[in-house]
């Protein structure tokens, strides 16, 4: 310690001010930095340093020092704490700086955004502008219930009327384990009240009037380390309701848990791990609900398709599933947060105990938040808990802006045009609870005499709850003063973490020091089951319940202690408050004043009249939170929400479809066989194959009855009449072709081969290795022929149709080779070779694509935000105007759904991560991606893109996700990351691409690429440098191989 004398002197200090604090409080006292009008140096790095520290490990360190008899010990000690301490204060400072700069910066841009969006919102905005809507506040009314739900004066509450609704509701939760039955509540980190939550509402909405089926979706969980039952793919929580007339309502109506399989099969992940994975998921439910959908149709749809009524997400890994599949099948989303990851990384920021990076990498909070961002892109509909969290939780997100919010609300009520902005609307939906087990005890007067049988000895108490007897036999007192601490399940102090340790300790000093042994009982264990005979305890005993919290986001407890009749003193901050206005049974009190706090105790416990007036007011409200109530403002909710669904202008005709299908359907386990012979590599001659040979299908025909004759003598005449169609000149076989295909191939292929390679050079324009890819993989797949005849191509790109044209022709490829072009980076889909993508002999888009993609896509908004954001800001930095142009519009590749530009000067372009954030902010939602090796920008619509058009083509066309092959390089534009994960296979062709985008996606601290794309997958697979046809053919069937069984 030589040298450093002066540490000693604060040390000393610290010990001097910790050891006359530890028998009150676990943290040193905070002391008067001024003696006798002088400075004191020593207090004041007693104050200003260690009091900041929140360190219980450290704490326990100056108990031990304090102790220390040995002086050598001791001055040992004491160095060690003195660099603990300075370095745990000095790493606080600095990440609280980091902390304000960041925060800052947030707030300027969000001000700065909110002009923006104002200023380009040309229209007077002062009129109904100013406030909320009166309509959806809370009025003060005379009856409890107008107090506490919001006045649908513009909407129509749902009632009885719906019944012949039959909708089909889906909900996601997708972490956790999720049962009907024995939940093992607390089991883990993931396993918690949400999963109670969304079990509960799932059987709850399956008994309402207009609800025919109810799917929770979550994760199908096959480990040993978990029960058996995670593992069932189906479980169904409720049946179908009843009609009026008695009779039921369907087969599969009800409510039904339904888990999908992704991930590594036989793990059980933390919900941090799930993030990779999240697009498989999204693949499975797919399937999951268009199978459903036929299944229904029969039921309850008169043939026609039913689809989800609504989605609805919970938390943000379920937000960010939600939001894919709303963007796959276009139905509305709905979203709840539950808890939101940029108020927990600013609470983690604020202890000063990690830095952002090591929040990141331990809870992947930034993954998390843009998934939840992606979520108030898509959602039509944000339900919380209290408005505390819309305007101090959500109102952190770039997406969500209240007084933006209010603005373009008001527009809309006026129907004045937004070009294109949008907030997602916020709905205060307090949680149910059931109540069906709650016995209201009218008459509490003899509560006295039973809990005093309970304790006198030698008496013979009444059949009472088992945790009333072990409490009350350790309460001996005359005046029936009881005190009950429950505070968790728990063994040894010892064994548990430090700062329950802390807390428990300091509750048992505090019982020495005001000597109330005998007075106090606090249980190491109870179950789940003995919750509301405590509640019963306490209000028994004419108790009371309180929550001091700092600020508590809800208060369920509180609910459950106003449905036991316990009277509440809660703290003012967050939910309490709008349950206080529902409920008005307790006091609200500032939870930094004890001296409130103690009054209102007292207040309560010695006013008979005014605690027996607040147990009936909880009483006679409480319906307000149950199930039926809270399903019933929900559903008003959802059916105020825009409603949409998939909707195809050019319906295919089923008796078209009929004669063409039939063959497949027919022969199916003959084709079946011949694909699994095919990938094997044993290749049966076309001419020896049943399956397409005409004279075999006749005497199969012969052999069979009279109803699979006719149906194989219809198909045998199509066949030789397109044969016979065949025999002409290739010119007049082309012309034959495009008149029969009316509707594209897809719809009858097995397998689909999707091309995406994003291979430029540095000007932007493919190069001669993309046509020598497509030729090499043309070959590999039609190497096999029985495999081809059911097997397709599309071609994926972020070119415009007129330069893929180009690139396909200057390869000598006819387009009519592809069954699809995805062009313009998914803003587009083509069918070469059908009469639907035909308009006065040139190729026109799918105008079903076109109209699902349209989906909150404001393209002049968004045309002059872009510019203005990308040039505009550089023109200040630099003086040179040609030089300050970052990106310009490039017409010629632009179209109805994208937006095109020439990036100039790509080390100037901003990340998307960063120009996402700033278009965010002003209300402006749509996907952006970089791509042709860097020299472009496209914008294009936020339900728009490569990969979400392959699943667009699994819910028009019927091709499952499961069955397309994707060929992309090692690296590519900007949408790479999206292209890699998912149900389908993947191969990676090395060399072909050698320039990506990636570099332009993501700003420093964001999330990393691991936290997307699975680190290995046996739905993926690499070839060498320069693959051949025969390469790519034997990955193929590798591939296919390893993927068996899955």
């Amino acid at each position: 310690m030589a040298g450093n004398e002066w540490i000693n002197g604060y040390l000393e200090a610290i010990l001097d001010s910790g050891a006359a604090s530890i028998a009150e409080d676990s943290r040193p006292m905070l002391v008067n930095v001024r003696e006798r009008g002088h400075f004191n140096p020593t207090k004041y790095f007693v104050e200003e340093v260690v009091t900041a520290v929140d360190e219980s490990d450290l704490h326990r360190t100056w108990i031990k020092v304090v102790a220390t008899r040995n002086t050598r010990e001791r001055s040992s000690r004491l160095e060690n704490m003195c660099w603990r301490i300075w370095h745990l204060a000095r790493k606080k400072k600095q990440l609280e700086w980091e902390d304000f700069q960041r925060l800052a910066s947030r707030r300027l841009e969000r001000e700065q955004g909110r002009r923006d969006a104002t200023e380009d919102m040309s229209e007077d905005l002062s009129e109904g502008e100013r406030g909320d809507n009166p309509g959806e506040t809370f009025v003060l009314s005379e009856t409890p219930r107008h107090k506490f739900q919001r006045n649908f004066s513009d909407l129509q509450v749902w009632s009885d009327d719906n019944k012949e609704k039959k909708l089909y509701i889906v909900l996601i939760s997708l972490h956790g384990l999720v049962r009907g039955e024995n939940m093992e509540l607390g089991r883990d980190s993931d396993t918690g009240g949400q999963v109670k939550y969304v079990v509960e509402l799932s059987r709850a909405l399956s008994m309402m009037p207009g609800v025919y089926r109810v799917d929770l979706f979550t994760r199908q969980v096959s480990s040993p380390d978990v029960d058996w039952s995670y593992g069932e793919p189906t479980e169904m929580l409720a049946p179908g309701s009843y009609d009026s007339d008695g009779n039921d309502a369907g087969e599969s109506s009800g409510a039904y848990i339904i888990r999908i399989p992704f991930g590594p099969r036989d793990k059980y992940l933390r919900k941090e791990l799930l993030w990779p994975y999240i697009q498989e998921f999204v693949d499975g439910a797919l399937a999951h609900i268009l199978n459903m959908s036929k299944v229904l149709a029969e039921q309850i749809g008169k043939g026609q398709p039913v689809w989800p009524y609504v989605i609805h997400g919970h938390y943000a890994d379920a937000g960010d599933s939600a939001a894919l599949l709303s963007g796959a099948l276009n139905v509305p989303m709905v979203l709840t947060g539950h808890s939101l990851g940029r108020n927990k990384l600013e609470q983690l920021l604020k202890q000063g105990r990690q830095s952002k990076e090591d929040i990141n990498a331990t809870y992947k909070i930034m993954r998390r938040i843009e998934a939840e961002e992606l979520s108030l892109d898509a959602a039509e509909l944000v339900i919380t808990s209290t408005k505390q969290e819309i305007e101090e939780q959500w109102g952190l997100y770039d997406g969500f802006d209240v007084k933006l919010e209010k603005v373009l609300r008001a527009r809309g009520r006026r129907g004045v045009n937004c070009h294109g902005r949008y907030m997602p609307r916020m709905a205060v939906i307090p949680p149910g609870m059931d109540f069906s087990n709650v016995v209201q005890e009218q008459d509490p007067n003899e509560a006295d005499g039973e809990l005093a049988a309970l304790i006198t000895e030698g008496a013979s108490p009444k059949s009472v709850p088992l945790i009333w007897t072990d409490v009350c036999f350790k309460l001996k007192t005359e005046n029936l003063n009881y005190r009950t601490l429950i505070m968790g399940n728990r063994d040894d102090i010892d064994e548990m973490s430090g700062g329950n340790a802390s807390v428990l300790t300091t509750v048992l000093k505090m019982i020495d020091k005001y000597d109330l042994y005998g007075q106090v009982a606090y249980p190491k264990h109870h179950k789940q089951s003995d919750v509301p005979e405590i509640y019963r305890l306490a209000a028994k005993a004419k108790g009371v319940f309180i929550n001091p919290a700092l600020v508590e986001p809800f208060g369920l407890t509180l609910i459950e202690a106003a449905a036991h009749g316990l009277p509440m003193v809660a703290t003012k901050n967050g939910g309490p408050v709008d349950i206080h206005r529902a409920l008005n049974n307790g006091l609200l009190v500032d939870p930094h004043d004890d001296k409130a706090i103690a009054d209102a105790l007292l207040k309560l416990v010695a006013d008979k009249n005014l605690w027996s007036e607040c147990r009936k007011n909880g009483w006679k409200n409480i319906h307000l939170f149950s199930w039926p109530e809270h399903c019933r403002t929900y559903l008003t909710r959802v059916a105020s929400c825009r409603m949409r669904h998939p909707h195809w202008q050019l319906d295919t005709p089923l008796d078209d479809t009929i004669a063409e299908d039939s063959l497949g359907d027919s022969l199916k386990d003959v084709q079946d066989m011949s694909l699994r012979l095919s990938v094997d590599g044993e290749r049966s001659s076309v001419n020896g194959s049943a399956e397409y040979d005409p004279e075999e299908h006749e005497k199969v025909a012969a052999e069979a009855d009279p109803g699979v004759q006719d149906q194989v003598k219809r198909i045998m005449n199509k066949l030789k009449k397109a044969s016979t169609d065949v025999q002409q000149t290739d010119v007049s076989k082309k012309q034959n072709e495009n008149s029969l295909n009316k509707y594209p191939a897809l719809r009858r292929r097995k397998r689909l081969f999707v091309i995406a390679l994003d291979s430029y050079n540095e000007e932007g324009k493919p190069i001669t290795k993309m046509l020598k890819a497509i030729q090499e993989t043309f070959k590999a797949v039609k190497s096999d022929t029985l495999a081809s005849r059911v097997s397709g191509f599309a071609l994926s790109t972020a070119m415009p149709l007129s330069e893929t044209l180009q690139l396909l022709a200057s390869g000598k490829i006819q387009a009519t080779e592809f069954d699809a072009l995805i062009c313009s980076s998914g803003s587009e889909v083509y069918y070469p070779g059908t009469h639907q993508c035909m308009e006065n002999g040139k190729l026109c888009p799918d105008r079903d694509y076109a109209s699902h993609i349209d989906y909150r896509w404001g393209y002049d908004g968004l045309r002059k935000t872009i510019t203005k954001l990308m040039n505009s800001s550089e023109m200040r930095n630099v003086k040179s105007s040609n030089s300050s142009i970052v990106i310009e519009e490039d017409e010629t590749a632009c179209n109805a759904h994208c937006i095109s530009y020439l990036v100039k000067d790509p080390k100037k372009a901003k990340n998307i991560d960063e120009l996402r954030q700033k278009l965010r902010m002003r209300g402006l939602r749509c996907h952006l991606m970089y791509c042709r090796n860097s020299t472009r920008l496209q914008v294009i619509p936020l339900l728009a893109s490569r990969s979400q058009a392959l699943r667009y083509l699994f819910v028009r066309w019927g091709l499952n996700v499961a069955n397309m092959y994707v060929l992309l390089g090692e690296r590519g534009d900007t949408d790479y990351e999206e292209l890699l994960s998912g149900s389908h296979k993947t191969m990676l062709l090395k060399g072909v691409v050698e320039n990506g985008s990636e570099e332009l996606l993501r700003t420093n601290g964001s999330y990393h690429r691991e936290d997307t794309v699975p680190p290995e997958s046996p739905l993926l697979i690499r070839t060498s440098e320069g693959a051949s046809a025969d390469e790519i053919a034997a990955c193929l069937k590798q591939l296919y191989k390893a993927t068996v069984g899955m």
